[in-house]
């Protein structure tokens, strides 16, 4: 028996285990078919591979696959305090969020026998949280966070310079080079129908694509329009109603005005030097000492030196800048240390000039 045979086989049984639609099952056996038809066609070659990759996205995304809510608010507190340091509007209004996504729950529950409970419930009455801040504010990672909290996995979707609202949508099969969207690809790599999917920075698209990109948003974001998002690639409706999804951008005078009513911005403040003093020694520095294999004792830092390195440049309203400066001391002194120049440093306003480039 061929190769082919022995992954049309595997393919068949993925298609019976994926348990999907009867109308696409019907769709890729026929395909599968086909494929076992054209085994011995070379010419035909390029066409069988295009169908089996076709396959393969089919049996491989999260048609039925999700994580169990925990929606525990003591916990989720404990999750917010312990990634984030100062931040307690936005603290108030993220837990607040997810109090209204319990009591949804708790309500849908009443209602409905708990085997039968619609999971995509929670999704559809829950505010689409949008974090607007500069960069280095902490949108990401506060996403991070209630993903956490929450147990649900995380994906991210750069929008960033995207040009093409076939990014998200995905492309034809008529075309030879046609790639599934970012959306669907997202879904495959959470493994997971309804993880927190962060749109990130939806407000940096290219101008000459905004309009079709934020088309395309607007369906992902309305719960009545979402649960038959169809990527043109997949050809066949996903429901996407249980993905929980947050936004983030710099500010919202690039975000269309339908894109924005199915938003609840939450403003993300600035830093200010102290907090990012507390910021940098108590949460950066521990976390990039032990990236680099280092001890608190192998780096020391005087507390003089602090206000430096928070504004070596310039001021800055969030901590890219610091996080960078943290980083290249780090390298440095792991180097010193593997170069046997010692094994413990300490920055003082003595020898600053040494650990930072900038000075």
């Amino acid at each position: 028996m061929s190769k082919l045979i022995d992954e049309v086989a595997s393919l068949k049984q993925k298609i019976t285990e994926a348990h999907i639609s009867k109308d696409l099952e019907i769709r890729v056996m026929g395909n599968l078919e086909e494929i076992e038809r054209l085994e011995n066609d070379i010419t035909a070659r390029v066409h069988v591979e295009q169908m089996l990759n076709y396959i393969e996205w089919v049996v491989n995304l999260p048609w039925n696959q999700r994580t169990t809510d925990i929606l525990d608010l003591s916990k989720a507190k404990e999750i917010l305090e312990k990634n984030h340091y100062g931040l307690k509007p936005v603290k108030e209004r993220i837990l607040e969020y997810l109090a209204v996504l319990k009591l949804n729950l708790g309500r849908a529950k009443e209602k409905e026998d708990e085997t039968k409970l619609s999971h995509a419930i929670l999704a559809r009455r829950a505010p689409i949280l949008c974090l607007v801040g500069l960069v280095g504010t902490g949108k990401t990672t506060l996403a991070k966070s209630i993903a956490q909290a929450m147990n649900r996995r995380f994906v991210r979707i750069p929008f960033g310079g995207m040009s093409d609202a076939l990014d998200l949508r995905g492309q034809s099969r008529v075309r030879p080079d046609a790639e599934i969207g970012l959306v669907l690809k997202a879904l495959r790599f959470a493994g997971s129908k309804n993880p927190v999917m962060l749109l990130d920075e939806i407000d940096r698209v290219a101008e000459a694509s905004r309009g079709d990109i934020m088309g395309v948003l607007v369906e992902l974001l309305d719960p009545e329009q979402n649960q038959a998002f169809t990527d043109h690639y997949l050809d066949f409706p996903f429901d996407l109603s249980e993905v929980l999804f947050i936004a983030t951008a710099n500010n919202t005078t690039n975000i269309a005005t339908a894109v924005l009513d199915r938003l609840e911005p939450i403003q993300m403040p600035s830093y200010t030097d102290e907090e990012k003093i507390k910021i940098a020694r108590d949460y950066v520095l521990p976390t990039l000492l032990h990236e680099s294999g280092l001890t608190p004792q192998n780096l020391q830092i005087d507390e003089t030196i602090w206000p430096k390195l928070v504004r070596p440049l310039g001021f800055d309203a969030g901590i890219r800048s610091l996080e960078r400066t943290l980083n290249s001391l780090t390298r440095k002194v792991a180097r010193m240390i593997v170069e046997g120049k010692g094994k413990s440093f300490r920055v003082s306003e003595n020898n600053i000039k040494e650990f930072i480039e900038s000075y």
